[in-house]
């Protein structure tokens, strides 16, 4: 039988970790971002060639799936309210928000200037994910005249850029916040989103 201090541990731990579908999405979707990044940083240093196709159609493979389950991870934040945060001044809270919804951005913004950007593209290479399923053009932007689709190209091709930037900046931001909150606040911010499930400074509490 479970003794009466595991089952308030095991409630304190539910009310201030987030879900495991939002922990599994979290970590999910940013090693694809991660990967994205360094296929990105690969094929755009590389001679053109069957590689430099093969690995641009796995980029485009990667965006989408990171638009997917960035959608589905939004759809289970509105429903289930995140976990409250250890006390930090209000300039903090704020901006942990700000960059927490500048990710959203990212990813949907970034794979969405994608499959815009290869819809209106001249070149009509069609993308299949993983080399297995066939994944549709925007058809309003695809039906284009071929002048109007050069506007729409060159537009989310800067959009793409800027958002890569953006992106790059908020990394570092998110890591050099996780690291003050566990090395400096020693405040157990990161256990809410820790994928093992325990809490990483000294004030863990212990069985008595």
């Amino acid at each position: 039988m479970l003794q009466p201090w595991r089952w308030g541990l095991a409630l304190a731990r539910s009310l201030t970790r987030y879900s495991m579908v939002a922990i599994v999405l979290h970590w999910l979707i940013a090693l694809l971002i991660l990967g994205n990044i360094v296929l990105a940083w690969t094929f755009q240093n590389i001679p053109q060639g069957l590689l430099e196709f093969k690995l641009i159609q796995l980029h485009k493979s990667v965006g989408v799936t990171v638009l997917l389950l960035s959608l589905l991870r939004l759809a289970w934040r509105l429903f289930n309210p995140p976990p409250p945060e250890p006390p930090m001044p209000r300039w903090q809270s704020l901006a942990a928000r700000a960059v927490h919804w500048g990710f959203y951005v990212i990813m949907i913004g970034m794979p969405l200037s994608g499959w815009l950007m290869v819809s209106a593209s001249p070149l009509n290479i069609p993308t299949l994910l993983y080399g297995v399923i066939p994944w549709p053009h925007v058809a309003a932007i695809h039906s284009l005249s071929g002048d109007q689709r050069k506007v729409v190209d060159d537009a989310m091709g800067l959009t793409h850029e800027a958002l890569a930037y953006i992106a790059y900046g908020l990394i570092a931001l998110h890591v050099a916040a996780a690291l003050k909150h566990q090395v400096f606040d020693r405040d157990n911010l990161l256990f809410r989103m820790a994928p093992l499930g325990r809490r990483l400074s000294k004030e863990a509490p212990h069985a008595p």
